[in-house]
């Protein structure tokens, strides 16, 4: 026995030593690199995309690829609930719009190849029974380890998460509710299993029955889901769904507050363990200024704090530029006016760097879609492209957003829905925007606002580097 033990353990030193010899070698034989070249991420287009429509029952589900993607390989582009497909999208620039059968579920729009760079899908219904009124529209998300949602709670609304698995994998799901008061819920007791293709909706109203505001991360233990969240004020007070907000920073911008009368109500969430002060600016298309008596903003720790704006910003488009020592979510509530105002939310988003699509427009009649960009440190320049349903696509427009400013633009109308690209052009600063639509209704405005996000356009791949734990235990 000692002999076989001994035979075994040399077996090993000799493979060990041939293996190590091996990578010597290959290491003093290959090429050197370039003097001064550190390896970097590589950008790459994107050449699959999947996303996850939470609940289109009745609504409006448009889906569409821009035009002069890099993409390689035949493009394809799928619309489906579970195993029905609604539709297929042939070519990048022609948008595709279907309403979605009630009761089907979320839809989950796929592509590859040249289908895939910067494809968008949205979500819009018009609500107009059971005691709801409104428009409810939402940017149709990706499968994400981690998503937050800031907006009303269940004390001011019936809030439902809508949760999606589109990938391959099982999920195990884990969702915090941060309120006024503290964290409310989070933990083990409250992660659920999402097997893959299946969703689950959650009344918020089970987990945290008494906010009047939350701040909600839903994330991951394994895999990835799509979270989203509708709100129907009480009180007929309106109804929409809340945008996906940028991630815990200590600077984050929350653009496309609409113009015009009614509440406008900021929400700051720190899910940090200490107290944060937050100092909150405001653009406008005259400039950017300090709130006077709401210009700094005390959240506790692990909390949510609410300000009333809607005599700071006066009634202009903005947007809001919010800085602390601590990481921290921010969304806004729009009430609009009328007999029966509606309701929209607006939420902290990144810079377009990378162009941005919104997929579903309306203008025409009494309905209307502007885009409100803002450039908070210098001037920005983009260019804008909308791409109608049918017909020939105009020429884009140029814009230039004055440093520190907001721009309010007007999208022209067209047949029926289109497509808006909006693409930074060189020397531009940092762009951020939302796109704001409404519909003039008898007892009110209906509103909803989509925040700008980063166009799908490009991944960033890790650089490959030699390693000997490769091929040594």
């Amino acid at each position: 026995m000692k002999s076989l033990i001994e035979n075994r353990f040399g077996l090993l030193v000799l493979v060990l030593v041939a293996l190590a010899a091996l990578y010597g070698v290959a290491s003093a034989t290959r090429p050197a690199p370039a003097a001064g070249q550190v390896p970097g991420p590589r950008k790459v287009p994107v050449a699959s995309v999947t996303t996850v429509c939470p609940a289109p029952d009745g609504a409006q589900v448009g889906v569409v690829t821009p035009p002069g993607g890099e993409a390689t390989g035949t493009g394809a582009t799928t619309v489906a609930a579970g195993e029905k497909v609604l539709g297929t999208v042939d070519a990048p620039g022609k948008p595709w719009y279907e309403e979605a059968p009630d009761k089907t579920g979320p839809v989950t729009v796929s592509a590859t190849g040249s289908g895939a760079a910067g494809l968008e899908s949205a979500q819009t219904r018009r609500e107009t029974s059971g005691g709801q009124r409104g428009l409810a529209g939402i940017r149709c998300a990706e499968p994400a380890a981690s998503t937050w949602l800031v907006g009303p709670g269940p004390a001011a609304a019936d809030v439902t998460l809508h949760l999606a698995n589109a990938d391959l994998a099982p999920a195990i799901v884990e969702v915090l509710v941060y309120s006024g008061e503290g964290l409310v819920t989070g933990g083990t007791g409250d992660t659920l299993t999402l097997e893959p293709g299946r969703s689950r909706t959650v009344n918020l109203k089970d987990l945290a029955p008494s906010p009047l505001v939350v701040a909600v991360e839903v994330r991951t233990v394994s895999g990835r889901v799509t979270a989203a969240a509708r709100a129907v004020m009480n009180g007929g007070r309106g109804v929409d769904w809340l945008p996906v907000a940028a991630p815990p920073a200590t600077r984050v911008v929350v653009p496309g507050v609409p113009g015009g009368g009614g509440r406008r109500e900021l929400l700051v969430a720190s899910p940090a363990e200490v107290d944060t002060l937050v100092e909150v600016r405001a653009l406008t298309p005259d400039g950017t200024y300090a709130l006077k008596g709401r210009e700094l903003v005390d959240v506790p720790a692990g909390s949510v704090a609410a300000v009333d704006l809607s005599t700071g910003i006066a009634g202009q488009p903005a947007a809001l530029v919010l800085t602390s020592e601590t990481p921290i979510v921010a969304g806004l509530v729009v009430t609009g006016t009328g007999k029966r105002p509606d309701v929209a939310f607006t939420a902290g988003a990144a810079p377009i760097d990378l162009g941005s699509v919104v997929a579903d427009n309306r203008t025409g009649g009494k309905k209307s879609s502007r885009l409100l960009l803002a450039a908070p440190e210098t001037a920005g320049k983009v260019s804008v492209q909308v791409l109608p349903r049918s017909g020939e696509a105009p020429e884009p427009f140029e814009l230039s957003i004055a440093a520190a400013r907001v721009k309010e633009v007007k999208l022209p109308g067209t047949d029926g829905a289109f497509a808006v690209v909006v693409q930074p052009l060189p020397g531009s600063g940092p762009v951020y925007g939302g796109r704001v639509m409404d519909e003039k209704l008898k007892d009110g405005l209906a509103l909803t606002v989509q925040p700008l996000a980063a166009a799908r356009m490009w991944a960033l791949v890790p650089p490959v580097t030699e390693s000997a734990s490769v091929i040594l235990p």
